[in-house]
């Protein structure tokens, strides 16, 4: 029983708030307290728990349907929906009072503002609506950033809107690629995901967009950085680019497409950037662009 309860917030998906760590270090630039920020990613990951289980109540119907999540807790019934959701809505109020208590008031009206946009706006209408649902998800991915930012300074800068942009950009390539191996999932489910109801080329030219945008804004962000993070973000960036133009190009070429290869490195790209990110930030290292 406690491992379905474990299993209703996603613990897979938890990981996207260590995206404010690095945020609250360029933040205080390597003068973060360090309780601060372990209070912080833990009001952070009792925000995405509660999202993620609400989420689970809201999407039972297609999850028994789909291969990849019929083994969830509310697709088998190992959970009631009813206790489903007191649990969801225990964690997404304790998340907002801790992250109040430990930081302050915005921090916390931040985590309201991300379950209820990821609950209300993406999960009950924008995700079953239409193919750019993945598109306005990644808003939500990128709200841990925003919160750690707000933690530290009770504002949000155009540094943090920066980190967040990278988050963002890069939720649709990334759900793409996976997209592209289950879209038969979707199909069943009638979640018009852009993999399900588009063709491979389509998809193939949108991976390619967003995975551009995604390199602009890590680059973007050396105006607010030292030079650790300006060399590993242009080496990443690119590395991230051939990947998703030799995806496009095999997809072009009507060839069988390795789409998972692409997920895998998104993946890495952005611990990598984010990892790079935290080290610049902490050692407080010169930007080489003088800003």
């Amino acid at each position: 029983m406690v491992f379905d309860y474990l299993a209703l917030t996603k613990p897979r998906t938890i990981h996207l708030v260590v995206g404010a760590i690095p945020a609250m270090l360029l933040a205080g630039r390597g003068t973060v307290a360090p309780l601060l920020i372990v209070n912080t990613i833990v009001g952070a990951a009792l925000m995405t728990a509660g999202a993620n289980t609400l989420n689970c109540v809201a999407d039972a119907d297609i999850d028994k349907v789909m291969t990849r999540t019929a083994g969830r807790p509310l697709a088998r019934a190992a959970v009631s929906r009813r206790h489903a959701l007191l649990f969801g809505l225990a964690l997404s109020v304790g998340s907002f009072l801790w992250l109040w208590w430990s930081a302050n008031l915005l921090t916390g009206l931040l985590a309201v503002a991300t379950i209820s946009f990821y609950v209300f706006v993406y999960t009950l209408v924008i995700k079953r609506r239409t193919s750019n649902n993945v598109v306005w998800g990644g808003a939500a991915n990128g709200m841990p950033v925003l919160i750690g930012w707000s933690a530290v300074t009770c504002t949000v800068g155009w540094q943090a809107l920066l980190i967040f942009g990278i988050v963002f950009f890069w939720t649709p390539p990334h759900s793409w690629a996976l997209a592209m191996r289950h879209k038969e999932d979707y199909r069943a489910a009638g979640v018009p995901m852009l993999p399900a109801v588009a063709t491979e080329r389509h998809v193939g030219r949108q991976i390619l967009v967003y995975t551009w945008l995604t390199a602009f804004a890590t680059l973007l962000l050396a105006l607010a950085t030292g030079c650790l993070y300006d060399a590993v973000a242009v080496l990443a960036a690119a590395w991230l680019v051939v990947r998703a133009h030799q995806l496009y190009a095999r997809v072009h070429r009507d060839e069988p497409v390795e789409p998972l290869r692409l997920f895998k490195r998104s993946n890495t790209y952005l611990a990598l950037v984010f990892c790079t990110l935290a080290i610049d930030s902490a050692l407080a290292l010169p930007n080489p662009l003088g800003t």
